[in-house]
């Protein structure tokens, strides 16, 4: 059995198309990172539902670990987040009932009216402070409540609390991923029974969120046998937004972050929630952070609809390719609405794209650089408006947006957002989600002390781009 160092720390980063595990170096106030292992994700069709296939997975994982083992890099701790808003339910085996749905399947639609219709949007928003989206967790509970899945059910947990578990045996509720769920109250930071009593769903399921930080016990022994070292398992901030958030170098109450992935989460860090009604009818969320702050935001489209649109083009171009080809396209002005419900999941983004383009009497694209071009250009307009939402709402004007993640290296939706903004643009680190999640794991381990100081050591471990337009 190989001996850890303490040297290293892990972070298990897994997005809802692409996972990877990276092995951070930390002395000296700096951080190294190396990625170990990197793997596709995705949902697939079985039926006519989206679903996720957990055991491939955490084999991935596996997978990873023993490559830390054969390149005798072996992690004194370890860190899981992923995506939010989507879980597991266990039978009384720990068996998993049923199928594990990914966010992006239909199956909520029908009901969302009947879960309103019991609890208003105004008291759930005032509740839980999370805005509304059709595949939020309390939409996915009610459906399993419909269909009588959750019968069967005997406890529930958050994708990366399950692999917690697989990984260490212990069943443990994570603070900031169980905020996406849209049940925990805002006031007790717990899961909010009177909620989950009104629409029929058990509250024995659940039990209280904890902060990140707590760690978790080691590595299973069938896990040990299995990658040839012991570990200890931090619960880090699990939601992926969370982890980012934690890693933005230079955010502070004058800056803004955005989270630039399949996702763009783009918002404000607060010590308070905002529930007004302004900020519910422009349907802005509050999901949690680490020591109990709130990530004030707004979920943007993301760089889902360029995944899909150079799948239907060609998976082998690169993205550094389809940024060439978007530029060739930059005389196309059309800008659609990016946060157009059919985008979620279409089964072909292209032809949606036009239908979207055709109802607005907007010029349907030619080729793939027009495709490109109004998708970076209208992602770059929606930031724009939000953030002039999000100076509305606060009453505050900020200078700097910081880009994180992946969208990060995208110089023209930089550029774009830079012009559109009329912000400073900061952009980078790329890998903000894992920084994010071994910042909580240095801090559980006592080798620094705040999140104020983790955001230290990322600027001097990770120089930042800068874009601004005149």
């Amino acid at each position: 059995m190989s001996e850890q160092n303490n040297q290293f720390h892990l972070a298990i980063d897994i997005g809802a198309s692409s996972g990877r595990l990276v092995l951070c170096s930390f002395s000296n106030q700096k951080m190294e990172l190396e990625v170990i292992h990197r793997f596709e994700n995705g949902p697939r069709r079985k039926g006519n539902r989206l679903v996720w296939d957990i055991k491939n997975l955490f084999n991935e994982i596996l997978i990873g670990l023993q490559k830390c083992n054969e390149v005798n890099k072996i992690p004194s701790t370890i860190g899981v987040d992923t995506w939010g808003v989507d879980y597991v339910l266990l039978d009384v085996k720990d068996e998993i009932v049923g199928d594990v749905y990914c966010y992006r399947d239909d199956r909520t639609l029908s009901y969302i009216d009947e879960v309103h219709n019991i609890i208003s949007q105004e008291e759930l928003y005032q509740r839980t402070g999370i805005q509304f989206l059709p595949f939020n967790t309390i939409y996915q509970l009610f459906a399993d409540v419909k269909t009588k899945k959750i019968r069967k059910a005997a406890s529930f947990l958050m994708i990366p609390d399950y692999i917690n578990f697989l990984l260490t045996g212990v069943k443990n509720q994570e603070y900031t991923n169980a905020t996406t769920t849209g049940l925990v109250n805002l006031v007790s930071k717990d899961f909010d029974n009177d909620i989950l009593n009104k629409l029929g769903i058990p509250t024995k399921l659940f039990v209280k969120p904890q902060k990140p930080g707590k760690t978790l016990f080691s590595l299973k022994p069938e896990v040990q046998s299995l990658v040839g070292f012991n570990a200890n398992v931090v619960s880090v901030a699990s939601h992926d937004t969370a982890s980012a958030v934690l890693a933005t170098p230079n955010l502070d109450s004058n800056n803004l972050f955005l989270s630039s992935g399949t996702w763009s989460l783009l918002g404000a860090e607060r010590k308070h929630q905002i529930c007004t009604d302004q900020s519910l009818k422009l349907n802005y969320t509050n999901e949690g952070g680490f020591n109990f702050s709130f990530r004030f935001l707004k979920n943007i489209m993301g760089l889902w609809i360029i995944q899909n649109i150079r799948n239907e083009y060609n998976a082998n171009c690169s993205f550094a390719e389809l940024q060439k080809l978007a530029k060739e396209g930059s005389y196309f002005t059309t800008i659609i609405d990016i946060n157009d419900k059919r985008l979620i999941a279409p089964q072909n983004m292209i032809e949606t794209l036009d239908e979207i383009c055709q109802e607005s009497n907007n010029t349907i694209p030619h080729n793939i650089s027009e495709y490109l071009f109004m998708v970076f250009n209208s992602l770059a307009f929606s930031y724009s408006q939000t953030i002039k939402e999000i100076e509305i709402i606060t009453n505050q004007t900020f200078e700097i947006i910081n880009i994180t993640g992946g969208g990060s290296q995208n110089i023209l939706l930089n550029e774009l957002t830079a012009k559109h903004s009329g912000k400073i643009i900061e952009a980078g680190p790329v890998e903000a989600t894992a920084l994010g999640n071994i910042i909580v794991q240095l801090i559980a381990t006592k080798k620094i002390k705040t999140i104020e100081e983790g955001r230290k050591v990322v600027r001097n471990s990770f120089p930042l781009e800068v874009y601004t337009y005149e």
